[in-house]
């Protein structure tokens, strides 16, 4: 089957590239790199003619809202546009657990991401998935001097292969709607997780502050709330395999 990944050549989208191949399929990236454009929509009819799936990765790194909003809205109009003139007949979109509770800047650009994709005329499905193990190196590398100031709370870190190889499932299937979300085997705490990355040589060495962060992410909003999939790799596992 000829499935089309936006966001191809990211962190996840790579993955997914490499799943979708190593199940018999045929991916097409779309990037960039490849001609195709998802603020303005150049090269997306030609990538998508003759593909029967769409599996959407793509993301933009920022803090800021309007910069999060605006690029799902846009890339969001249109994939969904191009796939229903395509004759796409899935779409499947990744999103984040608890991005309906946690009042979060770039959370709002998912939100609206998943708001297009329900609406669009190409039958879909999205899947949250909690945090990546990475998340927490995340954090630490956006956050300068001598002292992490990062937010106290909980997460169910999962893995982006994991995530990749569930995309890479559920997307030459049935259309699901909104798939029973998908989180990591353990619960861990952010500043538990910046720690250890510190002590294991991962992460520039200085003492690590939790903050409570209002908007729900200190109070358990990242946690999954079903009972969907769950990953096999711990952090520590991941963290170990990284630093073997």
């Amino acid at each position: 089957m000829k499935i089309a990944v936006a966001g191809g050549t990211g962190l996840a989208g790579r993955l997914v590239v490499e799943a979708l191949r190593a199940r018999g399929h045929a991916p097409v990236v779309l990037s960039r790199g490849q001609g195709v454009d998802l603020l303005s929509g150049a090269g997306l009819d030609a990538a998508l003619a003759g593909a029967e799936a769409v599996v959407d990765v793509s993301n933009v790194t920022t803090t800021r809202g309007s910069v999060s909003v605006d690029f799902f809205d846009r890339a969001g109009r249109h994939l969904v546009g191009a796939a229903a003139r395509a004759g796409v007949r899935r779409l499947v979109t990744l999103s984040i657990v608890g991005v309906d509770r946690v009042r979060n800047p770039y959370y709002a650009g998912k939100l609206r991401q998943e708001e297009i994709v329900r609406s669009g005329a190409v039958p879909w499905t999205v899947l949250r998935a909690t945090q990546f193990h990475e998340f927490a190196g995340q954090l630490l590398d956006g956050i300068p001097g001598p002292i992490a100031v990062v937010p106290a709370g909980r997460v169910q870190p999962v893995a982006v292969r994991e995530v990749a190889d569930a995309l890479a499932d559920i997307a030459p299937g049935p259309p699901r709607a909104m798939a029973p979300e998908l989180a990591g085997p353990r619960v861990e705490s952010l500043a538990g997780m910046a720690r250890r990355l510190i002590a294991a040589g991962a992460a520039h060495r200085r003492p690590v502050l939790p903050l409570y962060v209002p908007g729900g992410m200190s109070s358990g909003g990242l946690l999954p709330t079903g009972t969907g999939s769950r990953g096999t790799q711990t952090f520590a596992d991941w963290l170990g395999e990284r630093t073997a």
